[in-house]
């Protein structure tokens, strides 16, 4: 079988990921460098989220009316680079939170609906839906890496230029890529607004939120805290890339582990695991201690994020899985992104970054620990999640 579209995919995903590495790894240490508070950077970080809660629904409503991903990836693609560079010229706290509004409105569809994608093509080339996804977290960890040294060269005031740059290749390479033929069943803003009633979805995004916030907090944080820490800049990009590569390997090796027990289970191990990896981030005095510890970001993340997508296909119709897809990428990404910058710019601000670990392994836990009584109750009432 031709494999060729599989390998744009991944191509596309290397660099689409590569975008928001810069945002996540660098962009709250190019705030503090322009003199803004802790809560200032919070809300600045926050703003992206309310518009990623606005935006990737409406991509992925759009993506399933119009039967075509690749389209609306090359729009948000041309977005975001005239956002890149328009950003350049912008340096007011109102024009920051402007312009991160716009930033994320246009790259948080790029990696959402790429992830969609690959999950739509894993099924139809028989490809592990993990091999093809690893290229996104191969980016993410190299960029990060990379671009740590690009910055401390240029200076992290110029953060926009790489972040442009991975924009427009990931631009050039989008053309190349193939969408996926889709059910022939019309798609409606009702259809869509359904998701949202259905109790077992709910519920489930409920408590995946009580996890993902724990580690959007850290995303967002982690830069500052190594520097808080005595660490230099440069060592951002390796904390990003020792935890994306050990992201990436269990991606890869999804066809070896997946299998071994059901997706509700690996989530709720996730969970735990994340809850552990806080407390061990809450005690660091040391900055170079992170990077052992960012080793458990592959057996965290990689392992939520693969489950957790199988749950979601069984829970939503076959002709809204990008918006249900993306519904989800929402959730963990965009609702706990917008407390984990707010709740945590305001806990650093009154204790310490130290206290915000310990409350993000709290809320892990608790997320884990609902996630066994939903996976209890579903079994105890024999209905579909039974298989989860």
């Amino acid at each position: 079988m031709n494999h060729r579209s599989v390998y744009r995919l991944m191509a596309y995903l290397f660099f689409a990921h590569s975008t928001i590495t810069i945002i996540n790894g660098y962009i709250p240490v190019f705030f503090k460098s322009q003199g803004l508070t802790g809560s200032q950077v919070g809300l600045l970080m926050a703003i992206g989220p309310c518009a990623t809660i606005i935006a990737q629904p409406m991509w992925g409503y759009l993506s399933d009316k119009y039967k075509s991903i690749k389209k609306m990836i090359l729009i948000a693609l041309i977005g975001l680079s005239v956002t890149a560079i328009t950003f350049m010229f912008v340096n007011t706290y109102a024009g920051y939170l402007v312009m991160m509004f716009i930033l994320f409105f246009f790259v948080s569809p790029t990696t959402a609906l790429g992830d969609s994608l690959a999950q739509k093509t894993s099924v139809q080339k028989k490809v592990s839906f993990g091999r093809i996804r690893l290229w996104g977290s191969l980016g993410f960890a190299i960029t990060s890496l990379v671009v740590g040294y690009v910055l401390t060269w240029i200076g992290v005031e110029k953060i926009m230029l790489p972040m442009l740059f991975m924009a427009l290749t990931a631009l050039a390479v989008a053309f190349s890529i193939k969408d996926v033929p889709g059910t022939n069943k019309p798609v409606t803003v009702l259809d869509a607004v359904k998701l949202t009633t259905n109790p077992s979805l709910f519920l489930f995004l409920l408590l995946a939120f009580f996890i993902s916030v724990s580690h959007r907090a850290n995303d967002i944080y982690l830069g500052l805290y190594i520097v808080e820490l005595g660490g230099p800049e440069a060592m951002i990009g390796w904390a990003w890339f020792v935890g994306v590569t050990a992201e990436a390997l269990i991606f890869a090796t999804t066809a070896y582990w997946y299998r071994k027990w059901s997706p509700l289970t690996f989530v709720i191990l996730a969970g735990v695991l994340y809850g552990t990896r806080w407390i061990l981030m809450a005690f660091v005095e040391n900055p170079w201690w992170i990077l052992p510890i960012q080793l458990s970001h592959g057996l965290t993340f990689a392992v939520f994020y693969i489950a957790a997508f199988q749950i979601i296909n069984k829970l939503i119709p076959e002709h809204l899985l990008a918006t249900g897809h993306v519904l989800f990428i929402t959730v963990i990404f965009g609702l706990a992104g917008i407390i984990g910058s707010l709740f945590g710019g305001f806990v650093i601000e009154a204790t310490s970054i130290t206290t915000l670990y310990l409350i993000g392994a709290g809320s892990a836990f608790i997320g884990s620990f609902g996630l066994v009584i939903f996976q209890k109750k579903a079994s105890s009432n024999h209905s579909k999640e039974v298989s989860f």
